[in-house]
């Protein structure tokens, strides 16, 4: 199980605890199935949703252990028109159609296991009237409409080298005035750019950079093994081509990991720093990583660029010399259908490309 895998199983067992028994039974049937982060993800969604019962009075239950599989089969069709209506228009933590879409769907997968798979003692569903059944769940992200929102916010062609050394060098001069953030820049300076360098030129996750053990790689192949999100098997890790840049920006990287970071021979993480406060490198975080990211980019002058669209800008280079099975493959897509959003961002590639003539 990955790092952050851990973390969320242990949330999640500390959090579901707290929920009805039926939701408890539902957690346990998903977790072969699901990731420990998504079931953690559910239950916020179900704690949520319960608070706003609670506070409507649409239960008698006090605390959200005490609600009742009837309390649930009771529910008006205006009351979750009423709830969707909350998270959309609540003037603290507005949520985006798609975080909305997603919560309904949480709930629409609760409701259904409840009505149609799980049973009482007597054959009969634990649900007997389903009111999430009527709820239409309209998909929101779009392979063309997310394309259109990337276009002009990723790193096209030259830029990619051009961000990596940016980091490894350029950032220098844009901080000169600044001998605090000048130390911390020559510190971390080589590391930083390995990490931009391998999304880049791997199409890899966050998570699953976060993830990655010295182990996990192997440089003369140009290969990494990783843990992919939403793969059953927690055990496996997939191998992952990389790029010959980010082959020396590695091999770089890796000589002075040890030295530079006060490395202890345990710390098995690909990826370390120095926590304020401690002695020894230790694993990144996915959010250190995410900030220094974003860091770099508001100086390079591409301010929405972020460790995603990293990843999107490796997958758009990518697919313009590769099909799209292959670029499934390599970003580690559960299906085309995802992967559809580069074929849509390299559209004027391919419009350009058309009209050249030998």
């Amino acid at each position: 199980m990955s790092i952050q895998k851990a973390i969320d199983r242990k949330k999640l067992d500390e959090r579901v605890v707290r929920m009805p028994g039926y939701v408890q039974q539902f957690i346990d049937y998903k977790l072969p199935d699901l990731s420990p982060s998504t079931l953690l993800e559910y239950v916020r969604d179900y704690e949520q949703f319960f608070g706003w019962l609670i506070a409507e009075g649409l239960t008698s239950a006090a605390v959200i252990g005490d609600i009742t599989l009837y309390d649930l089969e009771v529910l008006h069709m205006e009351s979750i028109v009423a709830y969707r209506l909350h998270l959309t228009t609540r003037t603290e933590g507005t949520n985006s159609k798609v975080t909305v879409s997603r919560k309904m769907s949480s709930l629409r997968s609760l409701f259904h296991y409840l009505s149609q798979i799980a049973e009482d003692e007597n054959f009969y569903p634990l649900l007997k009237r389903n009111i999430m059944a009527k709820v239409e769940i309209k998909r929101i992200h779009k392979p063309k409409d997310t394309a259109a929102k990337l276009k002009g916010k990723i790193l096209e062609e030259e830029e990619i080298t051009e961000f990596i050394t940016y980091i490894a060098e350029g950032y220098r001069e844009d901080i000169q005035d600044n001998k605090q953030a000048l130390h911390a820049f020559e510190l971390n300076r080589e590391r930083d750019a390995c990490i931009a360098s391998l999304i880049l030129n791997s199409g890899l996750r966050v998570s699953e950079i976060v993830n990655l053990n010295v182990n996990d790689l192997d440089l003369a192949n140009k290969l990494l093994y990783v843990f992919r999100k939403g793969h059953n098997d927690e055990t496996f890790k997939t191998p992952v081509y990389f790029r010959e840049q980010s082959k020396d920006d590695l091999t770089h990287y890796l000589t002075l990991r040890h030295t530079r970071y006060k490395t202890p021979k345990r710390e098995k993480a690909l990826f370390v720093t120095i926590p304020n406060g401690s002695k020894e490198g230790k694993r990144m975080t996915k959010r250190a990583i995410q900030a220094m990211i974003i860091k770099y980019a508001k100086r390079f002058g591409k301010p929405y660029l972020t460790v995603h669209k990293l990843r999107h800008s490796f997958a758009t280079d990518y697919y313009l010399q590769n099909d799209i099975y292959k670029t499934k493959e390599q970003l580690g897509h559960a299906s085309t259908e995802t992967t559809e959003v580069y074929a849509h961002l390299t559209d004027k590639t391919m419009s350009e490309a058309i009209e050249r003539r030998n």
